[in-house]
């Protein structure tokens, strides 16, 4: 899949990151129903970062017409494979998330149900509800996918940090800049 320019096949890819270690996320990227379902939406590659998990997802090159499936486990960086990213799917790491939205990347985030005291997934939900996002749980990835249309989100706008700054600096004894 993925448009042909000028009779080369446009690579579309899909970054997936677990941070330290999420294999239910792993797991449901690497799942047939959830690739057919990027494939037929014109992704041609998928990249997951797995991080320290058990689970190792099935590498593919594409060639038999299907998604390529490469894995990595850690990188110094991710905003490379952020910036190359036409979707980043992503847990609910407040790090993870707002790069990827400074970057206007599309982001679905899914929520890791084993966490305790998952406060994390409240941020996912507000910035879900304003439109900025997709907010998912493993099992309801595929459908998520299949449901989405990127168009109808909104790009984030990040606040301006300065007056909280300066209350800091207030509190803190500095002196006002002028």
């Amino acid at each position: 899949m993925g448009e042909a320019r000028d009779g080369v096949k446009v690579k579309r890819v899909v970054f997936v990151t677990v941070g330290t270690c999420f294999d239910a996320l792993v797991k449901v990227a690497d799942c047939q129903e959830v690739k057919d379902e990027l494939y037929r939406r014109g992704y041609t590659d998928l990249l997951i970062q797995m991080g320290r998990g058990s689970y190792l997802p099935a590498k593919s090159t594409g060639d038999d017409g299907s998604l390529a499936v490469d894995y990595f486990t850690f990188s110094s960086s991710i905003a490379d494979h952020l910036r190359s990213a036409s979707l980043v799917i992503s847990h609910v790491g407040s790090g993870s998330i707002f790069e990827t939205l400074q970057l206007g990347k599309p982001l679905i985030v899914v929520v890791n149900e084993d966490l305790m005291d998952n406060h994390q997934s409240e941020l996912a939900e507000e910035l879900a509800e304003r439109k900025h996002l997709y907010c998912s749980r493993p099992l309801t990835l595929h459908q998520t996918i299949a449901s989405m249309d990127l168009n109808s989100l909104v790009p984030y706008t990040p606040g301006d940090a300065t007056p909280v700054a300066k209350l800091i600096n207030r509190f803190l004894g500095f002196p006002e800049e002028s």
